[in-house]
C-alpha cells in the first residue's frame, strides 16, 4: 500500500509539473549593446567558463522543458544568432533598443496560441538557477510571479513598492526615478518575472516612455497587475549572486569567480581534495571517480574525466581528456584530447596534444610533447622529446633529444617502434620508418630506413681531432 501510494503521489508531482511548463514560454532578452564592456563583442557573447553569458540562461531555461524560448536579440544581432544553431530557439530582433517591455513587446507575435505563461530571463544574468526559476513558477502558478533580491546597498536597482500594512506588492519604481524616502527600500527588483500570457499584450500595449529614461519599462506591467487584481507573488534566490547581472569587465569577472567558487564547493563536497579552492577553474564538465588530488592554479576545459586517486600538479591544464586510475601529473602541464592510462605519469612541464593515447603505467617526462601518437604500456620518453604521428610499443626507451621527423615540408608520415626498442638520445628517426621489436639505436643517429627486429643501428660520423687547435679571436675594433 505504501509503495502504491508513492507510486501515485510521484505521478501527481510529475503531471503537476508538466501542467506548470507545458503552456510555457520562456523570453530571453538579450538585445543590449553593452557599452561598458568596450567591447566590439556582444556583451551576451562574452564567455564565463569557457560559455557564452547567454549560453548559461539558456541551459536554465531548457532544464525547465518550456514549449518556446524566444530571444529577443539587437546590437550585432547575427554575430549572437550564429553562436547558437539549435532548432529550438526562436529568435526575435529589437531593432531600436526602447527598454525591456518594448523588448518584450517584441516577441508577443512570437508566441503560440496556447501559451499560458511567460517566463522573463535576462541574457546578461547567467548564474540563475532552475530550480530557482521552479519555485519562482509554483509560487504563481495562477498569475504573476516576482524575482525579488533585499539587498544592504540596493543602488542601481528598481525598488519594490509595497503596502505598509498588508505587505502586499504595489509596484515597482526604479531607481532615477526614486525619491528619497523610496530609494532607503532595500528590497530590489531583479527584472526576472513570471507572467500570465493573456493580459500580457494589454499591459504591454499601454505602456509609457514617460520616465527619466525615456524607455518602456517592463516594470511598470506590475502596477497595472495590481489595479486588476493580481496578487504579486514574490520569489527570493537562495543566494543573491544568481540574480547579478554583467554590465562591465569588473562584473563578469565577480561572477566568473563565484561560479568557480561554487563549483569548486560541489567539488569538495563529492570528495575531491583542492588544494587551494580560490585558485581552482573548471570551464566545462568533470567526472571524477575517489581520492582525486588538485593541486593550485589548475585549469579544467571540455569535458575530463578523471579515475580513481588522480593527482595533478599545479599550473596544469586539461582539455576534453580521459585519464586512468592512479595517473600521476606533475606540474605545468598541458594535455588536450588524449587518453591517459592507469599508473601512468606524465610532467613536468609536458605537452600532450589531441590524438595521444597512452596505455598503461607509461612515462613522459619534462619538456615531452606527444601529438597523434599511441604509446604502448610501460614505454618510458622521458625528457627532451618530440613523438608525433607515431605508434610505440611496449616497454619502449626513447633517450633524450630523440624526435620522430614526421612532416615532409607537405605530408605527415608515421614512425612505428616495436615493443622493447631503446633509442639513445639525440637520435631523429625520419618517417615513414619501421624499428622493429627489441631494436636498439645508437645515441645521436639519424635513422632514414626501417630496422630490423633486434639489431643495433649506428649512424655516427668518423671523430677528427685536431691536436693544438686554436680557437679564433675577436678582431679589434
Amino acid at each position: 500500500f505504501t509503495n502504491q501510494c508513492s507510486s501515485q503521489i510521484f505521478k501527481i508531482t510529475v503531471n503537476f509539473i508538466q501542467l506548470i511548463y507545458m503552456n510555457l514560454a520562456v523570453v530571453i532578452l538579450a538585445a543590449g549593446q553593452g557599452s561598458r564592456m568596450q567591447s566590439a563583442v556582444p556583451k551576451v557573447l562574452h564567455p564565463l567558463a569557457n560559455r557564452p553569458l547567454l549560453s548559461h540562461v539558456i541551459t536554465a531555461a531548457r532544464q525547465l522543458q518550456p514549449a518556446q524560448i524566444i530571444i529577443v536579440y539587437g546590437h550585432t544581432g547575427n554575430l549572437v544568432r550564429s553562436e547558437f544553431s539549435d532548432t529550438d530557439l526562436i529568435w526575435v530582433e529589437q531593432a531600436a533598443q526602447l527598454g525591456t517591455g518594448h523588448a518584450v513587446q517584441q516577441a508577443l507575435p512570437a508566441l503560440s496560441n496556447d501559451i499560458e505563461r511567460v517566463l522573463v530571463l535576462y541574457g546578461d544574468v547567467p548564474l540563475i538557477r532552475s530550480v530557482t526559476l521552479e519555485a519562482l513558477l509554483a509560487s504563481s502558478t495562477d498569475g504573476f510571479g516576482l524575482l525579488t533580491l533585499s539587498l544592504d546597498n540596493p543602488t542601481g536597482y528598481g525598488r519594490i513598492q509595497r503596502n505598509s500594512e498588508s505587505g502586499q506588492v504595489l509596484g515597482i519604481i526604479e531607481q532615477k526615478d526614486a525619491s528619497v524616502a523610496e530609494l532607503a527600500i532595500q528590497e530590489v527588483n531583479t527584472g526576472i518575472m513570471a507572467l500570465p500570457a493573456l493580459h500580457l499584450s494589454d499591459w504591454l500595449g499601454r505602456l509609457s516612455n514617460q520616465n527619466s529614461q525615456g524607455e518602456y519599462y517592463l516594470t511598470d506591467i506590475v502596477a497595472m497587475a495590481v489595479q486588476e487584481g493580481f496578487d504579486i507573488q514574490v520569489t527570493q534566490p537562495r543566494q543573491p549572486i544568481e540574480a547579478a547581472g554583467v554590465n562591465d569587465r569588473q562584473q563578469l569577472a565577480t561572477l566568473e569567480r563565484a561560479l568557480q567558487q561554487q563549483r569548486a564547493a560541489d567539488l569538495m563536497l563529492a570528495g575531491v581534495t583542492l588544494k587551494d579552492p580560490q585558485r581552482f577553474d573548471l570551464r566545462g564538465e568533470l567526472q571524477h571517480g575517489q581520492d582525486c588530488c588538485i593541486d593550485n592554479n589548475v585549469i579544467l576545459e571540455g569535458t575530463v574525466c578523471l579515475g580513481d586517486r588522480v593527482r595533478i600538479g599545479a599550473n596544469t591544464v586539461l582539455r576534453n581528456v580521459q585519464i586512468g586510475n592512479d595517473v600521476t601529473i606533475l606540474e605545468n602541464c598541458v594535455i588536450e584530447e588524449a587518453t591517459i592510462g592507469s599508473e601512468s605519469c606524465i610532467g613536468p612541464f609536458a605537452r600532450i596534444r589531441p590524438g595521444t593515447v597512452l596505455a598503461k603505467a607509461a612515462r613522459v617526462g619534462n619538456f615531452v610533447e606527444i601529438k597523434q601518437s599511441q604509446i604502448g604500456a610501460g614505454s618510458k620518453i622521458n625528457h627532451l622529446a618530440y613523438v608525433g604521428n607515431s605508434e610505440v610499443g611496449q616497454g619502449a626507451n626513447l633517450g633524450a633529444g630523440t624526435i620522430t621527423c614526421n612532416y615532409d615540408g607537405a605530408n605527415k608520415h608515421k614512425t612505428i617502434i616495436g615493443d622493447d626498442v631503446f633509442v639513445g638520445s639525440n637520435s631523429a628517426l625520419v618517417a615513414p620508418i619501421t624499428l622493429g621489436k627489441g631494436a636498439t639505436i645508437g645515441a645521436g643517429s639519424v635513422i632514414t630506413q626501417n630496422i630490423p627486429a633486434g639489431a643495433l643501428s649506428l649512424t655516427r660520423g668518423k671523430p677528427m681531432h685536431i691536436p693544438d687547435w686554436q680557437r679564433p679571436t675577436k678582431n679589434k675594433p
